[in-house]
């Protein structure tokens, strides 16, 4: 019985013996298989991590920036509109245009006017031939803008003349340049570009049109003079009636004087 129990002992631990190396050679080999596998990239290895896939950012949705000009409706800005009239000879006035500004209100109280446009009524056969005249006696013709534009009275207005002749051109060339202090209008300087000298020919324009140029300038005091053309307007002493140049600064004629 005791020799029977140890014989079966002995083959246990004989076949334990034997069959241990081979398991931990088989593991080991398996385990180089597996990275040489991973290596190489051979059938059956573990696949290699690839890159994430890029995700799409969260984007904030994009506001957008308001005005920095209120609309005209607001409560800080609106149209308001102003008459033009003419004489021609006549003693009364009558329409001629209408003038459109917008009326800015700002935090202090005062209120401007600025974006100046100009419409101007197409002249009649009467005017015309009112025009006309006064080309042949070298007349002045005159137009008048109310002095508030918020409460026009019917009595206050600003006015500007000019000999006729100084207008026509190809059509009737007219500059307005109007001088506010804040809602009220306290000059208007109204001619032609270029000089319109002395003696002025008589000559009709090609077309019974007017084309206006306007400019709104905002000042406490008006100018001495325009600055939109040649000359300034002049009576009889040659000179002629046009538009003239503003002086030149200090720094400006000393440049001049230099380079000469």
């Amino acid at each position: 019985m005791s020799e029977g129990w140890c014989c079966g002992r002995s083959l246990a631990l004989f076949a334990l013996v034997i069959l241990l190396p081979i398991g931990i050679a088989r593991g080991f080999q398996s385990d180089e298989l597996l990275q040489d596998n991973e290596e190489f990239g051979l059938e059956g290895g573990l696949p290699a991590a690839g890159p994430e896939p890029p995700t799409n950012p969260v984007r904030s949705p994009i506001r957008r920036r308001p005005d920095l000009d209120p609309p005209s409706g607001s409560a800080d800005s609106k149209s308001v509109q102003f008459s033009l009239e003419h004489n021609l000879g006549a003693s009364e006035f009558s329409p001629a245009g209408t003038f459109t500004a917008r009326l800015k209100s700002w935090s202090h109280g005062g209120q401007t006017l600025t974006k100046l446009r100009f419409s101007r009524n197409a002249l009649t056969e009467e005017e015309k031939r009112a025009f006309e005249r006064l080309l042949k006696e070298d007349g002045h013709y005159t137009i008048r803008v109310p002095s508030n534009v918020l409460n026009p009275s019917g009595e206050d207005y600003v006015i500007s003349s000019v000999r006729a002749r100084c207008i026509p051109r190809e059509s009737l060339d007219e500059h307005f340049v109007i001088h506010t202090d804040g809602v009220n209008i306290i000059a208007v300087n109204y001619g032609s570009a270029g000089a319109c000298r002395y003696p002025r020919l008589l000559r009709y324009p090609a077309k019974w049109s007017f084309t206006s140029y306007t400019v709104l300038k905002n000042s406490e005091q008006a100018p001495r003079t325009p600055t939109f053309a040649e000359e300034l307007l002049a009576g009889e002493d040659g000179l002629g009636e046009g538009v003239k140049p503003p002086e030149k600064s200090f720094w400006a004629k000393y440049f001049l004087l230099a380079s000469s």
